[in-house]
């Protein structure tokens, strides 16, 4: 498990093994969850960017003979 140190303006540097393993690239946006006494950075991806992302699902829907 890799450790980092909180500034005196509170920042801390995301460790280049993680930023490599998860395509962080400068400029990337994080939202920041507080969950369980643990802070968790998730980074935000754009609806383009998730495009494909589901192959295979259903998208027909049965809907009742009175609805379009």
């Amino acid at each position: 498990m890799t450790q980092v140190t909180l500034s005196p303006k509170f920042q801390v540097v995301i460790p280049k093994a993680v930023r490599e393993n998860l395509n962080l690239d400068i400029g990337t946006k994080l939202e920041v969850l507080a969950y369980n006494q643990r802070i968790e950075l998730i980074p935000v991806k754009s609806i383009k960017s998730l495009k494909g992302s589901l192959p295979g699902i259903d998208t027909n829907i049965n809907r009742e003979k009175d609805r379009l």
